[in-house]
């Protein structure tokens, strides 16, 4: 499969490099079509890593992932053309933390938005599924490296069939065991308002590496 990634940090590299050890052709795209960062992914990734403009990325990839930090999702989203995502899959791992004072970071939508619901509003002809953004790279990739990967990831879109398509995506090339489907986009309010209280978790357990596991 061909995927676009957009975003060259830790997130867009640690997906960019699982999917193309899975045999996928992988486009990273950012501002620039030479941006040093996805040069050098791109160099270290091998023949099917490729790199470009969100633009390139987004026209490339069959599924697209947004791996942009959330204070820029929308600029790239929007750099990236509605004309290259129209009828895709975009999976928007991105949250809306605001570094602007300092640590520990406050949100900039949640209570009556997200910013899974602006991207979808944004994209109004690309299915927008938002998931992964509660766990820490390593983990969206290799959920197995916690407790057998016997603890949860969550999914909230308004098209059932993408909502579907990514499930079975996040379980068949990812490893994921158990997908929560939240409900339509709106839900993504819940996930993003998570992060807030993971970073303290964070900063308590001395680890990125956790995750919730939902006991009935």
């Amino acid at each position: 499969m061909r995927i676009g990634i957009f975003g060259t940090g830790m997130v867009g590299s640690t997906i960019g490099n699982k999917l193309v050890s899975l045999g996928h052709e992988v486009r990273m795209g950012s501002r620039t079509a030479n941006n040093e960062k996805a040069v050098a992914w791109a160099q270290a990734a091998g023949a099917k890593a490729s790199q470009g403009t969100f633009a390139d990325a987004a026209s490339f990839g069959e599924l697209v992932f947004n791996c942009t930090q959330g204070a820029g999702s929308l600029d790239a989203l929007k750099a990236a053309g509605a004309e290259n995502l129209k009828g895709k899959i975009l999976i928007d791992i991105s949250n809306p933390l605001d570094f602007s004072k300092g640590m520990p970071p406050s949100l900039f939508a949640g209570n009556t938005d997200s910013l899974g619901e602006l991207a979808q509003a944004a994209l109004p002809d690309t299915r927008v599924i938002k998931t992964l953004n509660t766990v820490t790279a390593e983990l969206m990739v290799n959920p197995g490296k916690l407790a057998g990967g016997d603890h949860h990831m969550f999914i909230s879109g308004n098209d059932a069939g993408a909502k579907a398509t990514v499930t079975e995506f996040l379980k068949s090339q990812f490893g994921w065991k158990n997908v929560v489907d939240l409900g339509d986009i709106t839900t993504a309010r819940g996930t993003e308002s998570y992060l807030p209280l993971w970073i303290r978790l964070w900063g308590s357990l001395k680890t990125a590496e956790f995750n919730i596991k939902i006991v009935r």
